[in-house]
């Protein structure tokens, strides 16, 4: 059995990084300074820009227009946690239309809370 968080994992943290990666570089940033943003090695930064690492899938406007966003906000230094939000929904969207799935993952159509009770 394959969860969902590790087809993410897999599959669409690659592709976003990857666009990320191009986003920032497209900037002006150097390769080094975009991989330090990411939290990644240049090497990998490198792959990103050189289609070695994630997938090559056609990408809707919708996800493209959410990566240009987290792109400005890296570069104006948002911090994490708003990023991280950014990030989330790419993966999301990827997922839905991957597998045709309105709901995505890690439950997202279900806003009930969780506790660990």
């Amino acid at each position: 059995m394959i969860f969902p968080c590790e087809k993410a994992v897999w599959y669409n943290l690659p592709q976003i990084r990857a666009d990320l990666a191009a986003g920032l570089v497209k900037t002006g940033m150097t390769q080094s300074s975009a991989a330090k943003k990411l939290g990644v090695t240049p090497a990998a930064v490198s792959q990103y820009l050189n289609k070695k690492r994630g997938r090559q899938a056609i990408k809707s406007r919708e996800y493209l227009e959410q990566i240009d966003i987290a792109v400005q906000k890296i570069c104006n230094g948002a911090g994490s946690g708003e990023i991280r939000l950014i990030v989330c929904s790419c993966c999301q969207i990827l997922t839905s239309e991957a597998e045709g799935d309105e709901a995505g993952v890690c439950g997202t159509g279900d806003k009930t809370e969780r506790s660990g009770a």
